[in-house]
């Protein structure tokens, strides 16, 4: 059952954290030693706060590649809205919120396509980007795999799956379709989604460029080092995102990149980097969405 084996990951992924997080607590410090490095932090959050941006520039395209026209306003700015929802217990949220917005102003098919496929899309940036760091490793096809399934005729089949892995958290908005009724309602516009695949990349690229530089802050590194940590970056990720039962990946995402990188640096530096990269990302989100959610509340929208 793959529901159990996610819950399963999950748990060990907190006590995994959990237990070097006690382990190194004495050793663990968030004490900036150099000026310069106030600085890296504002750039750390500068471009956690653009890699919200290009995320919501994907989810937009991604409802017009399934055949929306370009003619509801303001897709970015609800998807910002409502992205600090991830971190609410459920995990599913943000994607009822952005149904019941999509539904509203388009229909119910496409809405529920749209929230279905866009953790794919990301997946598979994710998985496309570690790829580069395993070129000389048979795994390097099988990370490429997820998208190749991007392509318009094998999307429905992946819809399909998804709905089934997915099938207990998205009930609520569930509806019934058989494959002719998916090509009579959903009109792709493209072979292939290289412009949202793109998109989807710079988003987890900028995500990356916040991580490095929280790692520098505690970390020595060499020139070396950077792909190395952006590979294990990509990874840990890309599974913190497939675990559904940890809001905004907290808790797997840090045991992940904490286990892959092993004794090669300090763990005691390595987690203080991984809580101060959690509290940007976590801040970025709430940021942007707060204003948002107070224009929304006076608007009576």
């Amino acid at each position: 059952n793959f529901k159990i084996f996610k819950n399963i990951f999950f748990v060990v992924s907190i006590f995994y954290f959990s237990y070097y997080l006690i382990f190194n607590k004495a050793d663990i410090s968030f004490e900036i030693k150099e000026e310069i490095y106030y600085k890296y932090i504002f750039f750390s959050f500068l471009f956690s706060l653009l890699s919200i941006f290009f995320n919501g520039l994907a989810w937009k395209n991604i409802i017009y590649w399934l055949g929306q026209s370009p003619k509801i306003n303001n897709l970015i700015s609800f998807y910002i809205l409502t992205n600090s929802l991830k971190y609410v217990p459920g995990g599913v949220w943000h994607f009822v919120e952005r149904f019941t917005f999509l539904k509203e102003r388009s229909n119910k098919k496409i809405a529920f396509f749209v929230n279905l496929i866009e953790p794919y899309f990301m997946l598979s940036a994710g998985l496309l980007l570690t790829s580069l760091g395993l070129i000389y490793n048979p795994l390097f096809l099988l990370f490429l795999l997820p998208s190749i399934f991007l392509h318009r005729n094998l999307i429905y089949f992946i819809i399909i799956k998804l709905e089934s892995l997915k099938n207990s958290s998205i009930s609520i908005l569930k509806i019934n379709y058989t494959k002719r009724q998916f090509d009579e309602k959903i009109k792709i516009k493209s072979s292939f989604p290289f412009k949202i695949l793109t998109i989807e990349i710079l988003f987890i690229l900028f995500k990356f460029f916040g991580f490095i530089l929280c790692i520098y802050i505690f970390n020595d590194l060499n020139n070396q080092d950077y792909f190395f940590i952006f590979t294990l970056f990509c990874l840990s990720w890309s599974l913190g995102l497939i675990i559904p039962a940890a809001p905004g990946g907290i808790g797997v995402f840090e045991a992940c990149f904490l286990f892959l990188i092993g004794n090669d640096y300090s763990q005691s530096s390595i987690i203080t980097s991984l809580i101060l990269f959690r509290f940007i990302s976590a801040s970025s989100d709430l940021l942007l969405s707060s204003p948002l959610f107070i224009k929304k509340v006076f608007s009576g929208n």
